[in-house]
Formats: structure tokens, C-alpha cells, sequence
């Protein structure tokens, strides 16, 4: 029997979710797309799963989701009572395992999935192999570079083989930046089929007890999955030397670390630059809306690897100005001096230069803060995206749009929006 719901329920996770006033029950729908996904985590690329779950039935799409290495994506599924769409489980005890291929297929001949769309190298090996056995097309995301994912040579080296050979039978490919649309024709793609699809997450504004001022203590919020190609180190460095010069500046990390070795490293490192005392741990946020409510500024030193970060979007939809860096996607955001600064990544000092300019009120925090808001609003809404990835679906699947569209990917939402969950 195939189980269409995953049944991991240890937990209550509570997520907010803002969905158009419209209720999507309005929409009939006209094609159904099974994501095949990793699973492990639920960090950018598995809010962008999940916002395209809730989303896509506005647009007549149904989507659900099959994890290949469950873990968090379908216990906060599970909470959702199928408000995000089902999710599958199809477990992998290795990079090779066919079973996931069997797994899938048996899916779409069950449930009648028009279109497979994978996010992953692994998964796109396994909707690859999948497409061909039951004769469906089938669509790759690429949220960042497979070559420089993470700080692994090898590791990303075999992810980049795989993506390269899967992507032989790929129907079409969206990409969440046009810095890799660049980068997936310059390795070979076919730019007629290679969309983009900027990134999109709710506008969601929670109200703040407090606006800094220049000579008050400053609060920085780092939110990841804490790995080494995210730069925890670097902004370590110029907390160090922010704080050397005078500055009352604190750092709040939000988010797990990915791995205990890591965390070590961290830790010896924070105590080595005496900054101790100065560092606060959240780990993981269910409410990540909630948390940027408390900090004055994102930061985010990723060093590579980053395609379109969904943070950076969650602080601008916030009000809150990003302390960036130049890395992928980030600079098509946030433009320096306006909804943030922009940094060079790995440097340190570079970065606490930013950091010191708005400290010291060289920029208008209000004035970046609304930039920051009205930025997100009109160009990186959760809507817009699923707009943008329904287009591919229709494209490949030859179905006409429900309602006249504009012929723009990113529709302004603002004001559009209410804080309640759509009914499948």
C-alpha cells in the first residue's frame, strides 16, 4: 500500500504561513507536479518547497512532495493536515539506490502526477530514471551551484557529475538567480530552456518594540543552517574587531549547527577572539518572522554557494536591512547602500566596514528598512514565484493559463495577504 501521507508526528511545529485572500478552492486544478526533494532539512531550499506546496493551487497546480533522506521537510509536513500537499517518503540508504526510482514510479502511476521536479543531484538522478519509466517530463531547480555547494571538494565533485549526467533527459530548468542561469549555460544548457524564477516568501511584517540608534547596542541576527560555506567565522571576526573599536554590537545565531564537528570549531573560535559573552545562541526558529522582529540587522557572510538566499527575502519582507555579500544571487536583492550593504565574502574587514556604517547612522535605518520591505513586496513574493513556476509547468505541459496573467514573474502582493492557510 502506498503511504500518501508521512505519519511523523513526535512534534508540533508551529509555522506561520500567508497565503492571498482569494481561497484557492476557487481555482480548478489543472495539472498535478510530485517534487522529489531530499528532506533532511528545512532551510531555504525546503521553504521554497513548501511555499510552492501551499502556493501552486492558487495557480491550478497541485503539488506534493517524496523525501529521498527524510528527516525535518515532512515533520513539519505532517503538521500541515495536507494544507501544503501529501508528502511521500521514499528513503535512500545511498546515493545509488534504485528503490527510490521504483519508489517514485509507483507514485505517478498511483496518484496521476503530470510532472516530476527535482531539487537536488540526487534527486534529479532519481526523477531522471523515474520520467523515463512512466513517459512524463520533468523539471530540475537549481537553488545553488552543485560545484561550489559546500566546503567538500569531493563531495561537490561527484554532486556536479550527477547533476551533469541526469540532466541529459531534463524537459527544462529553473534557476533561482540569473547569476546561475549564467553559470547553467556556461556549462553547456540550452538557454531556451533554462528559466528563472527569483525566489519568494510571505510578506510577513511583525511589529517591533524597538528601533535602534546610532550609539545603542545593535543587534545582528545570522539565520542558516550554520555550515562553513555560510562564513560564521567571518562575521565572528568582525564582531571581535566592531567590538575592539567601542561599537555595542551583539550577534544573535539563529539556526542549527549542520554538523557537531563544526559547532566545535565555532566554539573554539568565539572563545579564542574573547567575544563570548557577546554571542547568543537560538538555534532552530520555527518562527523566523519572529525572531527578525528582534534583530536590527541580517547578516549573512555566506562565502559561495548561495543561488538566491531565502533569508535575505524573509528580513526585507520584515523591514529589516541585510548586511550581505557579493556571492550569487544576493547583489539581484539587495542593492548596497539601499536595502542593505553588500560586503566582499571571506573578508572580514570588508564586512565590518558595513557593518560600522550603519552603526554609526552613516545610513538612515528607517529609510533602509523601507526600502528593504517595499523591495520584497514587489518583486520577491511567494506568489510570484509559484506564478513564474506554474509558466514552466504549462509550457511543458501544453495547459493553458485558469486567468489572464501579466507577463511579468514578479506581481506586486502588497496588501494582498491574510494570515491564514489555504484548503486543498
Amino acid at each position: 500500500m502506498l503511504q500518501n501521507q508521512t505519519d511523523l508526528t513526535s512534534h508540533s511545529t508551529p509555522v506561520p504561513v500567508v497565503v492571498p485572500s482569494a481561497p484557492s478552492s476557487s481555482r480548478s486544478i489543472q495539472a498535478k507536479v510530485l517534487h522529489v526533494i531530499n528532506g533532511e532539512h528545512f532551510a531555504g531550499a525546503e521553504r521554497v518547497q513548501s511555499h510552492l506546496g501551499r502556493c501552486l493551487p492558487a495557480c491550478g497546480i497541485a503539488a506534493d512532495f517524496v523525501c529521498v533522506k527524510p528527516g525535518k521537510f515532512p515533520k513539519i509536513m505532517a503538521e500541515q493536515n495536507l494544507q501544503w500537499g501529501r508528502c511521500h517518503l521514499a528513503p535512500m540508504k545511498h546515493r545509488f539506490d534504485v528503490r527510490a526510482v521504483l519508489r517514485v514510479r509507483d507514485l505517478v502511476r498511483s496518484y496521476g502526477y503530470d510532472l516530476l521536479h527535482a531539487h537536488t543531484p540526487r534527486t534529479a538522478m532519481v526523477a531522471s530514471a523515474a520520467s523515463r519509466l512512466v513517459g512524463i517530463p520533468w523539471v530540475y531547480h537549481v537553488h545553488s551551484p552543485a560545484a561550489r555547494d559546500s566546503a567538500n571538494p569531493w563531495s561537490n565533485r561527484i554532486n556536479a557529475l550527477m547533476e551533469r549526467m541526469s540532466l541529459t533527459g531534463c524537459s527544462h530548468q529553473i534557476t533561482v538567480s540569473e547569476s546561475l542561469r549564467s553559470d547553467c549555460i556556461a556549462k553547456g544548457g540550452n538557454e531556451k530552456n533554462i528559466t528563472v524564477v527569483h525566489n519568494g516568501v510571505p510578506t510577513i511584517r511583525p511589529s517591533r518594540s524597538h528601533f535602534p540608534r546610532s550609539g545603542e547596542r545593535w543587534v545582528l541576527g545570522m539565520v542558516a543552517l550554520m555550515r562553513p560555506r555560510k562564513g560564521l567565522e567571518v562575521v565572528l571576526d568582525a564582531l571581535a574587531t566592531l567590538r575592539g573599536e567601542g561599537h555595542d554590537v551583539v550577534l544573535q545565531c539563529i539556526g542549527p549547527f549542520e554538523t557537531d564537528a563544526y559547532e566545535s570549531e565555532i566554539n573554539a573560535r568565539i572563545e579564542q577572539l574573547g567575544i563570548a559573552r557577546h554571542v547568543q545562541r537560538v538555534g532552530f526558529a520555527d518562527d523566523v518572522p519572529a525572531e527578525l522582529a528582534k534583530v536590527d540587522a541580517l547578516v549573512l557572510p555566506s562565502l559561495f554557494g548561495e543561488g538566491l538566499p531565502m533569508v535575505v527575502l524573509e528580513a526585507m519582507a520584515a523591514a529589516v536591512p541585510v548586511i550581505a555579500t557579493r556571492v550569487e544571487g544576493t547583489p539581484e536583492a539587495v542593492t548596497d547602500g539601499v536595502e542593505g550593504l553588500l560586503a566582499e565574502p571571506g573578508d572580514s574587514v570588508s564586512l565590518a566596514n558595513k557593518i560600522r556604517l550603519l552603526v554609526r547612522g552613516e545610513y538612515d535605518w528607517a529609510t533602509m528598512a523601507e526600502a528593504a520591505y517595499e523591495r520584497q513586496t514587489q518583486c520577491f513574493s511567494d506568489l510570484s514565484m509559484a506564478r513564474g513556476t506554474a509558466e514552466v509547468y504549462r509550457s511543458l505541459l501544453n495547459v493553458a493559463a485558469e486567468t489572464p496573467r501579466s507577463s511579468k514573474s514578479h506581481v506586486s502582493q502588497r496588501g494582498n495577504f491574510v494570515a491564514v492557510g489555504h484548503t486543498r
